[in-house]
């Protein structure tokens, strides 16, 4: 008992930090998900008013939620995977043998991960530029027209999917790597000499073996482009035609452009449903393949 009570006091701070910090301000944004707290509420908390349901009634009736939701879904289905694609891809060619200066290719694939979002972002703008972009610069030498990336509805949400790929992958490439390098060379040999080719040996031995790795970043990935507001913010302002426009940056406009904190509270639980549920489904068919 008294060895108990040593362990708990070491992490009562961390305990304490975390329901401060976490927990406290989530029941309290539950709690305002109930209210219609405004800006007039802000002023005079005799203002507040509880209104049930109300917040998320509204908001389901809301043509702009399910824009945002799809265009969400959108960013989660298509740049997960081609996130995940790219880091495993770039985890694999970089724990080759066959590769070479590892150390730089590692610097360059994960610098993106740690520069400022909002510079890397400014500079892809003017990178995809309809006049001055060196993008389309790079197309009309081969006589394709110019593409206005961030002005077009059908190219504005592939355009962003391709910078938080390039912006991201960075960070899941070195996890990968980290299971890649503890994957048992005896199984891959083994297999080799079964007369399993190298394709074969990726998926029957490779795979499995980095399941809970790929479980890991799947859900982080996931969670990630649910949560996708600073590109669409600094790159289209989630034009064009709300074209990408998502969940998050719906709650920021109704919490800080109308100060509709009630609605805005509502909207984050809304999202962290969504979130819960795809977890729920994650690891449900990953347990169902045989990965823990």
């Amino acid at each position: 008992m008294r060895n108990n009570n040593i362990g708990l006091w070491f992490v009562a701070p961390a305990f304490i930090a975390i329901v401060v910090f976490f927990f406290g301000p989530a029941l309290a944004a539950l709690i305002i998900s109930f209210t219609d707290f405004d800006i007039y509420a802000l002023a005079d908390l005799k203002n507040l008013r509880f209104v049930g349901f109300k917040n998320y009634i509204e908001l389901l009736q809301t043509p702009l939620f399910w824009k945002a939701l799809s265009n969400t879904l959108f960013f989660v289905f298509v740049g997960g995977p081609l996130s995940m694609a790219a880091s495993l891809g770039a985890a694999i060619l970089l724990n080759s043998q066959a590769a070479k200066f590892k150390n730089l290719a590692r610097t360059i694939f994960f610098a993106p991960v740690v520069t400022t979002l909002v510079a890397t972002a400014l500079v892809f703008k003017y990178l995809l530029h309809t006049k001055y972009g060196f993008l389309n610069f790079a197309l009309s030498k081969f006589g394709i027209d110019p593409i206005d990336w961030l002005g077009d509805p059908k190219w504005a949400m592939p355009a962003i999917v391709l910078f938080v790929v390039w912006k991201s992958f960075g960070y899941n490439m070195v996890i990968f790597i980290a299971a890649l390098q503890n994957v048992s060379s005896d199984l891959s040999d083994a297999a080799k000499i079964d007369g399993a080719n190298a394709w074969q040996r990726f998926l029957n031995v490779t795979l499995p073996a980095i399941g809970p790795s790929i479980l890991l970043v799947s859900i982080m990935t996931m969670t990630g482009f649910f949560q996708l507001f600073a590109e669409p913010y600094v790159m289209t302002q989630g034009g064009p035609a709300e074209q990408t426009v998502t969940v998050l940056y719906m709650m920021y406009e109704q919490g800080f452009k109308w100060w509709n904190l009630g609605n805005a509270s509502a909207v984050a639980f809304v999202l962290f449903l969504f979130m819960l549920l795809m977890t729920i489904i994650q690891t449900k068919f990953a347990s169902k393949q045989g990965v823990s």
